[in-house]
């Protein structure tokens, strides 16, 4: 296929949609399912098992775009519009809705729950069995953690709700759900539970306030959260509409 660059190996055993486009010295696995208008860059590898993984298959759903380097293992299953920066690493068992974007060198480790719309900047690192909503903000250099005595066997993941903005370089301890349109300020260690439309800010992260009472700077009269109400930049018309339809 004239869109498959020649170096480039696909599997027998894969199914590639026509119009994919792969570029040079990537592999596609056996098992791995690509929709239609989808791009790989060069040197990925799409497809890798281990014996961590529920399921052979990996699907990747249309107009997804892979961007090079990046490493996505078996067993999961990512809705279209699915993009990566470079040299991200998605693990087994994820299951994620419409157009996640997830930034450069981010690692997304296995069995993770992520809903429509979300956001995973650059150099983010997400701990197994975390559980994560729809149209939330993930900033660089953050880190979810799940052992609550590292090195052991015992998971306490993490869960982030609805429209939550998790700002640059927090980290998550073990077990905290972080509620709807919650705010965690930069540099903030998250070390219990943060309420609905609450901003936490420092180390442990302590509330300061009702993220409604926040302005936007310069406009003192005018809310800046929740955001919703506001930002739709690189949104789908779709998922525009249903920023706008649901209730604030």
């Amino acid at each position: 296929m004239s869109n498959i660059h020649e170096t480039a190996v696909v599997s027998a055993l894969s199914n590639v949609h026509p119009t994919v486009k792969i570029g040079a010295y990537s592999v596609i696995n056996e098992h791995v399912k690509i929709g239609e208008d989808s791009i790989i860059e060069s040197f990925c590898e799409i497809g890798i098992k281990n014996s961590l993984n529920k399921s052979d298959q990996l699907t990747i759903g249309p107009r997804s775009l892979i961007r090079s380097h990046s490493v996505i293992y078996s067993g999961s299953v990512f809705e279209r519009n699915l993009e990566t920066g470079h040299h991200v690493t998605l693990r087994e068992n994820i299951k994620a809705g419409v157009n996640l974007r997830v930034g450069s060198y981010s690692d997304l480790q296995g069995d993770l729950f992520i809903g429509d719309y979300t956001r995973i900047h650059s150099n983010v690192h997400i701990s197994k069995h975390s559980s994560i909503g729809n149209f939330v903000f993930i900033f660089p250099f953050c880190v979810f953690t799940n052992d609550p005595i590292p090195p052991s066997e015992l998971v306490r993941a993490c869960t982030v709700s609805d429209y939550a903005v998790i700002a640059s370089s927090a980290t998550l301890l073990p077990g905290v759900n972080i509620g709807q349109h919650a705010f965690v300020g930069a540099g903030s260690t998250v070390t219990t539970d943060v309420n609905e439309y609450s901003l936490v800010v420092g180390t442990p992260a302590k509330k300061i306030k009702d993220v409604r009472e926040i302005k936007i700077p310069g406009e003192p009269e005018v809310p800046a959260y929740p955001w919703k109400s506001r930002f739709n930049r690189g949104f789908t018309d779709e998922a525009i509409k249903i920023l706008l339809q649901t209730e604030v």
